[in-house]
């Protein structure tokens, strides 16, 4: 078996039923030496009891479970509820979470073992804008930043504008992000995640069994608003560990602030080989399907 991964993962779980999804994937990989996993947006504290909740059904209520930024850092709030709240009193978790105390877990953890972390971030950039401009030496101390956010080739027939809702709900976050020196970033974008959709009725029929039960509740609070899942962060958490199943190409990445109809907005300027910032331009969705359910299913 190749070597373990130590993983920090941000989240805005609670919202999009694919945050849960993702960090059952992180809990059943083997390759994976979860550290910790901070939660950000709009009640932050019931995110965490959300990911305590899915931890204790997969039987790792060890794992640090730190809330975050509840409020972006300049612009109003998009994103101030996490709906999937209600099935808490469904299933155990922890309630005794401190607010406000994402930030510093982050900057000691990854201070503790520099160049060793890969930060994993599926949801606002605000733990994580908020950490760099605390601690500006961090991004040279990490070994890599994964993302899903951005969008990078548009239009699409669904979707005509380039404006994707992890960016967008604090887009000077994100700037802060994509602007920081000496740090590796891979973003895995609305572009391709959307390749990755299951309806409704087959997402019943798979996710279920040990940790997916708790996601499959959750996913009902999901379904009464969307008739499909797109896997947008488990494609990002999956690309970590199956790299094939991602081409990517490499650049810059800006963050549009100035214009108020396009703001957060992601810029990608293609730069060869020399660009520190990788986005993802094809997904194979069978083999990212295949894999996923291979590693998060193991209970079913």
């Amino acid at each position: 078996m190749a070597d373990k991964i130590p993983v920090l993962f941000d989240t805005d779980i609670g919202s999009d039923i694919d945050d849960a999804l993702c960090l059952a994937y992180l809990l059943h990989q083997e390759r994976c030496d979860l550290l910790g996993i901070t939660t950000v947006s709009g009640e932050p504290v019931k995110r965490a009891m959300l990911a305590d909740a899915v931890c204790k059904a997969a039987g790792r209520s060890g794992i640090p479970i730190h809330a975050g930024c509840e409020k972006p850092l300049l612009i109003d709030q998009k994103q101030p509820l996490a709906p999937q709240a209600e099935i808490l009193g469904r299933w155990p978790h922890r309630e005794d979470f401190e607010p406000n105390s994402a930030v510093q877990f982050l900057r000691d953890t990854i201070r503790s073992r520099p160049g060793e972390i890969t930060l994993l971030a599926v949801g606002p950039l605000t733990n994580i804008g908020m950490l760099f401009r605390l601690d500006p030496e961090i991004p040279s101390l990490l070994k890599e930043l994964v993302l899903m956010g951005g969008a990078f080739s548009f239009p699409l027939e669904d979707i005509p504008m380039p404006l994707e809702w992890n960016i967008i709900v604090d887009p000077h976050a994100a700037s802060i992000v994509f602007s920081a020196e000496d740090l590796p970033i891979t973003a895995i974008g609305l572009d391709v995640t959307t390749k990755c959709v299951m309806l409704a009725d087959e997402c019943r029929r798979k996710i279920r069994g040990g940790v997916l039960d708790v996601v499959a509740d959750a996913a009902e609070v999901w379904f009464k608003i969307r008739p499909a899942i797109t896997f947008h962060d488990p494609l990002a958490a999956v690309a970590m560990f199956d790299p094939d199943v991602v081409s990517y190409e490499q650049g810059r990445v800006r963050v549009e602030l100035a214009s108020e109809d396009l703001k957060g907005m992601t810029v990608f300027t293609p730069d060869g080989e020399k660009g520190r910032h990788k986005v993802a331009r094809e997904v194979d969705p069978d083999r990212f399907f295949a894999e996923y359910f291979k590693v998060a299913g193991k209970d079913s």
